[in-house]
């Protein structure tokens, strides 16, 4: 099982298709607070559709109370900023896959702290900044699923 974290995600849609993809995969869905939406936010459920009562979710007050539930996990970090590619992850079962929110993405202090275990997917046009996050999580729980199975 792999655990994709959302740290203070800010569009519903994403974290709908992302439940999706956690129940599909058989992941445990982490939503670090504060969120830019409501968790009864329509557009949530819909993207989730009906699913979302079927997730294995865990909400945390903030970062802090994430890591300090979490502090003896193995992480991943996510970031245009890594190094390594994700396909270099070392996965194991009960992986913590952290993505950070979709405007800025992680916050620089995570970045730093954990540049060896930061990652990024490669992008390869000069034109885009990042993907989408719905779309970052799949491609990464995939690849982890592959390299488990």
């Amino acid at each position: 099982m792999l655990n994709i974290v959302l740290i203070e995600p800010e569009i519903p849609n994403n974290t709908g298709n992302i439940g999706r993809l956690v129940l599909a995969t058989g992941s445990k869905l982490h939503l670090v607070k504060p969120f830019g939406f409501e968790l009864s936010d329509k557009r949530l459920k819909r993207a989730g559709l009906d699913y979302w009562q079927h997730l294995d979710v865990v909400m945390y007050d903030s970062v802090i109370d994430f890591f300090n539930k979490n502090e003896n996990e193995n992480f991943a970090f996510f970031s245009s900023h890594g190094s390594k590619y994700h396909w270099d992850i070392p996965f194991t079962d009960n992986l913590f896959l952290i993505f950070g929110k979709e405007s800025v993405g992680l916050d620089n202090t995570l970045i730093e702290t954990h540049t060896n275990s930061l990652y990024k997917i490669p992008l390869y046009s000069k034109h885009i900044r990042s993907l989408n996050l719905a779309n970052a999580v799949s491609i990464v729980v995939y690849e982890g699923l592959r390299q488990l199975k």
